[in-house]
């Protein structure tokens, strides 16, 4: 908003590198910060439950994986929508809390345009059933393959990216 932007647009720098040095400091910060979180809370909630650490450091593992892709694949859709958008943040909150949400509860083929539904096939446990749409995300529970979900999601990272690169390289 204060056109900051436009001296670092004004280097003999493509538009695209720019976009993407600030999309791998996004990813950098991001998964420094929540990863590290994960295992810290892992390792303060696992000995209360009853169970040993060491069963359930695979699923931790699993857990951190499908955490990083995420932050991956949600960091490019959101870079895209930053960067064609000029004021991203209602669209992004309306993807995050409003589209993903509630298109993953409806049974059909409209969960497939969501992260969200390939990020599921990378749990490898169950949920806890302690609320109603966890009850009903249950009845409707289709998950794709594990190939399925990780070769969607290098896709949506990659054609969002390519997408934000072009309209930043494209915009005035």
């Amino acid at each position: 908003e204060d056109k900051t932007i436009t001296y670092l647009f004004t280097r003999p720098i493509a538009r695209r590198a720019i976009l993407f040095g600030k999309y791998l400091a996004y990813l950098a910060c991001t998964i420094l910060l929540v990863l590290p979180s994960v295992v810290v809370v892992f390792f303060l909630i696992v000995p209360t439950g009853g169970s040993t650490i060491a069963g359930n450091v695979p699923s931790l593992m699993a857990d951190l994986g499908m955490l990083a892709l995420g932050l991956t694949a949600y960091g490019a859709v959101f870079a895209f929508v930053g960067a064609r958008l000029k004021r991203p943040l209602i669209v992004g909150l309306v993807f995050a809390f409003g589209w993903e949400p509630s298109v993953l509860l409806f049974p059909g083929y409209m969960k497939r345009l969501t992260v969200a539904y390939y990020l599921q096939a990378l749990v490898t446990h169950e949920m806890p059933r302690d609320s109603a749409a966890v009850v009903l995300l249950q009845a409707f529970h289709e998950v794709p393959s594990v190939v399925t979900s990780l070769t969607a999601l290098a896709a949506i990272t990659v054609l969002t990216l390519w997408l934000a690169g072009r309209a930043v390289e494209r915009r005035e």
